[in-house]
């Protein structure tokens, strides 16, 4: 298993307060994309640009187009002159099937995050293509 750093901590606890940013009020994601201790890239799940704040239906459910964290970071990215190549991405819930294959795409390495998503697809893919993960349990980032 790969050791924890003070460093994937500290990311860690920036994508959760990134996550407050959010609007959505179901579950608010956070994710940070960082290369050579560089944060590169950043994102919260929300609508896309000119979309009203709003990400949940009057049912509760998850509008179709609400963007998660990472694929916001990614997109972030894609405008900039800055390339995810060998990157670690910081996310507060891990990524669904959609998403990991962003994160493949994308080039980034490494996967640190906290809660699992409602299926571990995504974490299989990444796994099976070589990027390393690892969880660290929200109880573990405020221990020395």
């Amino acid at each position: 298993m790969a050791k924890i750093t003070k460093f994937d901590k500290a990311y860690l606890k920036m994508a959760m307060e990134w996550a407050k940013l959010s609007y959505c009020k179901r579950k608010k994601v956070g994710a940070l994309i960082v290369k050579d201790r560089m944060i590169i890239s950043d994102g919260y799940n929300g609508t896309p640009s000119g979309f009203e704040n709003c990400c949940e239906d009057n049912e509760g459910n998850t509008l179709w187009y609400v963007l998660h964290a990472e694929a916001n970071a990614i997109l972030k990215l894609a405008t900039s002159t800055q390339s995810a190549k060998g990157a670690t991405l910081y996310i507060t819930l891990s990524p669904c099937k959609q998403c990991s294959k962003l994160i493949l795409q994308a080039g980034i390495k490494k996967l640190v995050y906290i809660e699992d998503y409602s299926d571990f697809d995504g974490i299989s893919f990444l796994k099976e293509h070589e990027i390393e993960v690892l969880k660290i349990d929200e109880n573990q980032l405020f221990q020395s």
